[in-house]
């Protein structure tokens, strides 16, 4: 109905980000705009060999923390862990985590418990774990265009749907969120640029669900096989084939990640001699730069204004909510202007 929001995309674009913008920079100084690129300021003049996005996929348990984490130490990259539910949270406000009734209405817990929730739960969390994704490649670009400083990821945004397949293939969602996801996701990442780099570590789904009982939480531990074997599948027949038309793509198994050194040679082997890296200037790094940094913008996407019933709640318990998170510390206007935190000298920023 007419007085019907979203609840998971519209909950993160609007509820996460009051007023008109969003200022994230690595420096948290002045956003950077017109002016600067008048200045004289020029992303290509940082850029080096790996001013780069690199991903490291992987089913659950894959090891893919470790590798990038060593990747992005060998060749001075920065590391970001993956965006989980809580993204946001970590980089807002605080720090504090907070309740699930702003964080999309949704936990892993209850999904690995309860995967076929009739509420539309599992829709409800990849629609808010893809929103994350999408906030977080952000950051990514916006990292790699202020500083020079390449990226190595725990996927992104677009490896998210091997995650939506496997839940579709299971029958823990309706078609009509296959259709939602789908063009939600073709409008957030139309304005960015794909990864340099994809490393995808083949494990097993039996080693998978090993590792899961060894060291996975307790409700991890309730996950599916044919789940993990759908994940595998949507990676290696869909996922993997579509990013390698504008992505290098590496390879592994588990026995072959043991050593960094040769998969840090196969990487300086690469000749990143595709995709639309290629095509970019001075000018349109400056448009991708100002596009990134506004992250309400870069969100607006995720909030379509379909009626999906998984994800939509009412306007005055929207408001409610909305209101109640304005009022935390530290949320009530955007990143760095909150005196309530101890941000400083906000007249000069």
């Amino acid at each position: 109905s007419a007085g019907d929001r979203p609840a998971a995309g519209a909950a993160l674009s609007e509820g996460a980000f009051p007023g008109a913008r969003f200022h994230i920079s690595p420096e948290q100084n002045l956003q950077y705009g017109w002016l600067a690129y008048m200045l004289g300021e020029r992303t290509t003049k940082k850029l080096t060999d790996y001013s780069k996005i690199f991903t490291v996929e992987g089913n659950l348990s894959s090891g893919k923390g470790k590798l990038a984490q060593q990747i992005a130490e060998k060749l001075g990259m920065k590391y970001f862990p993956e965006a989980d539910i809580h993204y946001l949270d970590r980089i807002t406000g605080d720090g504090t985590l907070l309740p699930e009734k702003f964080n999309g209405f949704c936990n892993l817990e209850r999904f690995y418990n309860d995967p076929k929730c009739p509420d539309g739960h599992s829709y409800r969390l990849q629609a808010w774990l893809f929103g994350n994704r999408v906030l977080q490649y952000a950051d990514a670009l916006e990292h790699l265009l202020a500083t020079g400083q390449g990226v190595v990821m725990e996927r992104s945004p677009y490896s998210d749907f091997v995650f939506l397949d496997a839940m579709f293939k299971q029958g823990y969602i309706h078609k009509r969120c296959l259709d939602h996801y789908n063009e939600m996701k073709e409008i957030s990442i139309s304005e960015f640029l794909p990864p340099h780099l994809v490393i995808y570590i083949d494990v097993p789904v039996p080693e998978v669900q090993k590792r899961i009982q060894e060291k996975g939480e307790p409700y991890e531990k309730k996950v599916s096989p044919l789940y993990l074997q759908n994940i595998e599948d949507a990676y290696k027949k869909t996922f993997l084939p579509e990013i390698s038309e504008t992505s290098e793509v590496l390879q592994y198994t588990t026995a072959d990640t043991e050593d960094v050194e040769k998969v840090i040679e196969d990487i300086e082997y690469l000749k990143f001699d595709k995709g639309p890296w290629l095509e970019q200037d001075d000018v349109s790094y400056h448009h991708l730069r100002l596009y990134v940094q506004d992250k309400s913008g870069v969100l607006d996407p995720t909030s379509l204004p379909h009626f999906i019933p998984e994800i939509t709640i009412g306007g005055n318990e929207y408001d409610k909510i909305y209101y109640e998170y304005r009022s935390l510390p530290g949320r009530n206007f955007r990143q760095g202007y909150n005196a309530d935190v101890g941000d400083k000298w906000i007249w000069l920023k």
